[in-house]
């Protein structure tokens, strides 16, 4: 009787063997695509500050999501990002504006102190996502403000890019279409580029009230008046 029910242990211990194995597949991490940024070589170019760069909330997490044709997300279970979405994005746009503005003063919020800005940029992504039958699409909407703060240009944007599919393929869209926020929005930076310094202005001086010299005054002299006398003048 033991020896009849050895094989059939052997082979429940290889099925659990093999359902363990199975539960404990590598799932993959994916990071977006960058592309090839160059390296900027000019130490005084155009200042920027980038941020601060608001995400959406539902892409606060480490969950690869999947856009569904009912438009719903769902968690994908063969991937998820490797460490934080948002850093991602900052890192990806810092570098893409460097290299596009060809300037290695481009810095994420908050800047350093000391650090006097030509642009900042404020900048808000609504949406990034796909799925394995949906496009990737990005909407994002970014304010220029210049050095004294006003508001020089204001966007909102819509990108969408095909793909093949699979999860890899989804990812390498999403980062090429914040390439293309990038470069547009080294479009509208350009021009931001030669703004006039801004000039301090002095403190208006209060003038002293002018003293006017007063002529010493004359003595007066008093008036005569007539004196009375008792004596009467008579006239023949």
């Amino acid at each position: 009787m033991t020896f009849l029910r050895l094989p059939f242990v052997l082979l429940l211990s290889g099925v659990l063997g093999l359902a363990g194995c199975s539960m404990h597949q590598p799932v993959a991490l994916y990071q977006l695509d960058s592309g090839e940024p160059g390296q900027p070589t000019q130490s005084s170019g155009m200042a920027v500050v980038l941020g601060p760069v608001s995400v959406a909330d539902y892409l606060q997490r480490e969950t690869l999501l999947q856009r569904q044709r009912d438009g719903s997300l769902t968690a994908a279970t063969d991937g998820r990002w490797a460490g934080s979405l948002s850093r991602d994005i900052d890192q990806l746009l810092v570098r893409q504006l460097a290299w596009r503005l060809d300037s290695q003063r481009v810095v994420l919020a908050p800047a350093s102190t000391g650090f006097s800005p030509d642009v900042q940029v404020l900048l808000s992504i609504t949406r990034l996502d796909s799925g394995a039958n949906q496009p990737a699409i990005l909407d994002a909407q970014w304010r220029l403000l210049d050095r004294r703060g006003q508001v020089r240009d204001n966007r909102i944007v819509h990108f969408e890019q095909p793909h093949q599919g699979s999860s890899a393929a989804q990812v390498q869209a999403q980062g090429q279409l914040l390439q293309r926020l990038a470069e547009q929005l080294s479009v509208a930076l350009k021009p931001l580029a030669n703004q006039p310094p801004i000039v301090q202005e002095q403190p208006k001086k209060v003038a002293a009230p002018v003293q006017v010299r007063k002529e010493p005054e004359k003595p007066r002299i008093p008036m005569a008046t007539p004196i009375r006398t008792e004596m009467e003048v008579f006239r023949f």
